[in-house]
């Protein structure tokens, strides 16, 4: 277990492999832990952080750090202690949200972002998420095999706060089409399953550098549902060269949306 000391608070963190830096936030329900598969996939050419928000496993329970906004600079000053420069972010979820405020604040720090399960407003969360103990949801997120109880297994430790906190910030401050406008390389991902998200439509989605993908037999959590096609996926994006559209990953046959 590695932690730092931010503003005199632990917030806990796991690092993998050498390379270019790739940060990867967890979402409403777990941890870091869910990352692992994913980070040792990136770590073979990257090196892979993955955090724990305020509120969330091993960080510290601080309710003024709760907001979208706080949580974005515990980003930001975690670059700055670690020395860490421009960065891709990976994040699920209140993790996308959060990396999506950072890049508004900080967007010279930010080169690409891959934003899982994201809603991109308030009306697409499932009133179940809003309301439910983060550690309540997994029973109706997941399948509950051997493999996804353990990589939520840190689902009690969340602070139902934290979750609150963001989800009125949310309703308040719809902030994508700031983000959106920044025209970073942005990869949208959503499971066709996901009961907690809706997906949005295409068209308001993608552009010229934001590309949206559905893995048909994900859920909301496509790293564990389809852990190999989304490592590969993964795998791809990050491999783009640096300023480049991930456009073309919607040309490979496996990405495509299979039509019902």
């Amino acid at each position: 277990m590695s932690a730092i000391l931010l503003d005199g608070s632990i917030v806990h963190y796991e690092v993998l492999g050498r390379g270019r830096p790739v940060i990867f936030l967890h979402g409403w329900v777990g941890s870091w832990r869910y990352w692992i598969s994913a980070m040792q996939v990136a770590s073979t050419s990257y090196r892979a952080y993955a955090l724990d928000l305020w509120g969330y496993g091993d960080t510290a329970h601080i309710t003024t750090n709760y907001s979208l906004e706080q949580q974005a600079s515990l980003i930001d000053h975690f670059l700055n202690e670690m020395g860490i420069g421009k960065i891709a972010l990976v994040g699920h979820g209140l993790g996308a949200l959060v990396g999506m405020q950072f890049a508004v604040r900080f967007p010279h720090s930010v080169d690409r972002v891959m934003a899982v399960s994201c809603p991109l407003n308030i009306d697409s969360v499932n009133s179940r998420m809003r309301t439910s103990p983060p550690a309540d949801l997994t029973d109706w997120l997941t399948d509950r095999t051997p493999e996804a109880t353990t990589a939520l297994a840190d689902a009690s430790k969340s602070d139902p706060q934290a979750v609150t906190v963001s989800m009125e910030n949310l309703r308040a401050d719809n902030f994508y089409n700031s983000f959106h406008a920044l025209n970073i390389p942005t990869l949208l991902v959503y499971g066709e399953r996901d009961q907690a998200i809706t997906i949005p439509s295409e068209e308001s989605s993608n552009s010229t550098m934001t590309q949206q993908i559905v893995l048909d037999e994900s859920g909301h959590f496509p790293m564990l549902d389809e852990t190999i096609k989304f490592n590969r996926l993964l795998t791809e994006f990050l491999a783009l060269e640096s300023g480049a559209s991930p456009g073309e990953l919607q040309l490979k046959e496996e990405w495509k949306r299979r039509v019902r």
